[in-house]
């Protein structure tokens, strides 16, 4: 058995096509078209090509996007001054600062700095206690990626044991709460889940990862699952992305690509998709300012 490929780069595509076309009708009716307004700091290479794509993202969406790029060095204050003259500018909807940031910037002081409306990563407390109380103002963007993946590529979820190994603030927590919520109409990404969350600290990782119908890798360690540790025909989802002697690979080792029904590739799967939900993040907040 060779597990279906979940392509994560295509559907995007065909998300924002649907973006495209939300945001002319908006333009067509006289309201404003979406602008989303991201903050590199310094010269990471990794970071300056998500923000790439990111750019080049809005573009086919219809987005308007600024990038304004600040050196390594740059103070505190400097850099939270130039997020409250983005908060200033009525066309921008959505705020984001790349990370990770250089060690003299405290990174919950500027995430917390930008407004809750204009949260695009769905980092702000405010934010984070919506999404924990099922009343979501944004979804954080990799988690939506992956219960839109599931949902259009029509993988049940309700009542199916999902294993999420990783717990981190901007994958593992938020998509726990996604995947184990009802869905309801304030809430339509509820998936409805019996959810187990793994880290590090599990004494049976293999016995854990094998119990679920759905296997969402997001740790940060190169071919940590490997087939041994997936129940066959359970779905996975590879939220890894490492780079091993230059090649991007996954969390998630190749010959679970044996065991699987279906799976996502690395890179082409949540990477694509993580930036289609910012995207739907920006798109919300403008539909919030004018309808």
């Amino acid at each position: 058995m060779t597990a279906k490929r979940l392509d994560g780069r295509a559907l995007a595509a065909t998300i924002r096509a649907e973006q495209a076309e939300r945001i002319a009708k908006r333009v067509a009716l006289g309201k404003s078209r979406p602008g989303l307004a991201v903050v590199l700091v310094g010269d990471n290479p990794a970071s300056r090509a998500y923000v790439r794509n990111k750019r080049k993202a809005c573009e086919e969406a219809g987005l308007t996007s600024w990038l304004h790029e600040l050196p390594a060095t740059v103070s505190q204050s400097d850099l939270l001054e130039l997020v409250q003259q983005l908060h200033e500018n009525p066309a921008v909807h959505g705020i984001l600062v790349q990370l990770p940031l250089p060690k003299q910037i405290d990174e919950a002081a500027v995430l917390d700095s930008i407004h809750s409306s204009r949260d695009v990563d769905t980092f702000h407390p405010e934010n984070v206690g919506l999404l924990a109380t099922g009343h979501p103002r944004f979804y954080p963007c990799t988690p939506h990626g992956c219960v839109q993946i599931l949902r259009r590529y029509e993988i049940p979820t309700a009542g199916k044991e999902v294993a999420i190994v990783g717990r981190s603030n901007i994958v593992g927590k938020p998509l726990a709460l996604m995947m184990m919520q009802k869905p309801t109409a304030a809430n339509p990404a509820g998936c409805d889940a019996v959810v187990t969350v793994a880290h590090s600290k599990a004494e049976d990782l293999a016995a854990i990862c094998r119990r679920a119908d759905i296997l969402i890798a997001a740790v940060g360690v190169p071919g940590l699952i490997t087939a041994s540790m997936v129940k066959p025909g359970a779905t996975v989802l590879d939220v890894g992305i490492n780079s091993v002697d230059g090649k991007l690979v996954g969390d998630v080792a190749d010959d679970v690509w044996t065991v699987a029904s279906a799976m996502t590739p690395v890179p082409g799967g949540l990477g694509p998709m993580t930036i289609a939900m910012l995207l739907d993040n920006a798109i919300r907040a403008c539909e919030a300012t004018d309808g």
